[in-house]
């Protein structure tokens, strides 16, 4: 069995503000810091880490993982924002643009950004690569963003379920199994 972690980024400022915050390089703030410290307490071991190039997956590797040689994929980089990037909803409120996004259920591209399709498409192409990478019989930890995590579970977990169904919370973990045919299981 290919058991695989997913493991949110520690909050950030803009977590906490509640923030548009995808391309925005941010770094851990102190709570962000906090919530991984106590992941430690669940002593992963894995074989294999896969990492967001984004600094706050990159210190959350760092704090759980200090040991660990890490595999960075540029693709579960956090969805591109465009010009909400950095906003908050009050922030945006008074926009047409924003109104309109929300209006397709935030399925319409975001001006200057990218649409949920693509951001999808990219995140569950990526895993799709690295699993035949993975041993039979070995654990590995994706170390990556509360968006990265939901697509590749609306894709490949067994029950379906809703992209937003898979929502967690900064510094939180998900524990699957991975099947022969490509299927997560959460355990």
């Amino acid at each position: 069995m290919k058991e695989i972690l997913f493991i949110r980024h520690g909050s950030t400022a803009g977590n906490l503000e509640k923030r548009y915050i995808g391309k925005t390089d941010e770094a851990l703030c102190t709570l962000g810091i906090r919530q991984i410290e106590a992941l430690k307490d669940e002593n992963f071991k894995v074989d294999h880490l896969f990492v967001s190039p984004m600094l706050r997956t990159r210190q959350t590797a760092d704090i759980l993982f200090p040991q660990q040689s890490v595999t960075t994929v540029e693709a579960f980089r956090e969805t591109d924002f465009g010009i909400f990037e950095g906003k908050t909803a009050d922030e945006l409120s008074a926009s047409t643009d924003y109104q309109k996004w929300l209006d397709s259920f935030c399925l319409d591209p975001i001006p200057q950004g990218e649409s949920v399709s693509v951001f999808k498409e990219r995140c569950c192409s990526a895993f799709e690569q690295i699993i035949p990478s993975i041993p039979e019989d070995s654990r590995s930890a994706f170390v990556v963003h509360g968006g990265v995590i939901m697509a590749i579970l609306e894709r490949f977990a067994e029950p379906k379920r809703d992209f937003y169904d898979y929502h967690i919370a900064n510094g939180a973990y998900i524990r699957c199994s991975l099947s022969a045919d490509n299927k997560l299981q959460i355990l």
